[in-house]
């Protein structure tokens, strides 16, 4: 199997604030393509445990293969690898309670996903509109855009996307339905918002970030993340989260200041954390990356 390149974003940083050891158990709640986990697992050592979730089986079936040759090169140094082809969300269903010594989550979307035109995840390839992570089941993008009230897609596309020109966006889909593809979607948006003097992303980028929060209830999935995640860790545990757009950071930013009002957690970065000039500019996925991290008490 061919596996695609993949540039773990926030690598070092993320190491860091895991504090990955010899023996632990880590789990790596966003597997992708392996990117995060096959660092882990060279630290984890022979005696290491680590457990990786993802929902997109295309996904992890790539990242076995990463960490199969990660086996092959380790030899008896690879640590015990578990796959959970799920929601991060269940994590508390699969996990006994008090036995992790770290959990990291990256919220953003894998190069899988967006790179490759069948998954509809972009409009700089064409593709069909679907942009679920789990495509054995759920509604689609297209079924979204086509079928979707007008006020009612404004609304998502303004929460979601915190797209200003949510109605007239709404107005200009419902008008052109049915719409089949990101690039007739893309289309549709550009003529009816276009690009503004100073705007450095393309029209239809906040609609496309709105659809897909939406289809797979991502502000959701961290939500009861963050809500489970404090009875798996032991004490000293970590947790470390990477987001990628305001409203994912404000969950993560809320939910680790009332657990250190708590005294539950010890927030151990005061400021997100970015990536470098040097990451940014080897990977431009990494701009808008931030990571937070938190010790249980």
């Amino acid at each position: 199997m061919n596996v695609p390149q993949h540039v773990p974003v926030l690598l070092d940083e993320a190491l860091k604030y895991l504090n990955v050891r010899p023996g632990g158990v880590i789990v790596d709640a966003t597997l992708g393509l392996g990117g995060h986990s096959t660092a882990i697992a060279r630290r984890l050592g022979a005696t290491g445990r680590l457990i990786c979730f993802d929902r997109d089986s295309e996904a992890m079936a790539k990242a076995k293969v990463r960490l199969d040759e990660l086996a092959a090169e380790l030899g008896g140094e690879m640590p015990e690898v578990v796959y959970e082809p799920r929601a991060f969300s269940e994590a508390a269903k699969a996990i006994k309670p008090g036995s992790v010594d770290g959990l990291l989550a990256d919220f953003g979307v894998s190069s899988l996903q967006l790179d490759e035109a069948h998954r509809g995840f972009s409009f700089r390839s064409d593709g069909p509109l679907d942009m679920r992570m789990d495509t054995r089941s759920g509604e689609t993008a297209g079924q979204v855009v086509n079928q979707e009230d007008e006020n009612e897609l404004a609304d998502l596309i303004y929460e979601f996307g915190e797209e200003r020109r949510s109605r007239r966006i709404a107005r200009a889909i419902v008008r052109a339905r049915p719409i089949e593809t990101t690039a007739e979607l893309a289309q549709v948006i550009s003529a009816a918002a276009p690009s503004m003097k100073g705007d450095k992303i393309h029209p239809a980028t906040r609609t496309f970030q709105a659809l897909r929060i939406r289809v797979n209830n991502e502000l959701g999935e961290i939500e009861t993340l963050l809500k489970s995640a404090p009875s798996l860790l032991k004490p000293g545990g970590r947790l470390v989260l990477i987001s990628f757009h305001s409203l994912e950071d404000r969950q993560v930013k809320d939910s680790f200041r009332e657990a250190g009002r708590d005294k539950r957690f010890e927030v151990l970065t005061k400021k997100p954390i970015v990536a470098s000039e040097q990451e940014q500019l080897r990977n431009p996925r990494s701009r808008s990356a931030k990571l937070r991290a938190a010790e249980k008490v």
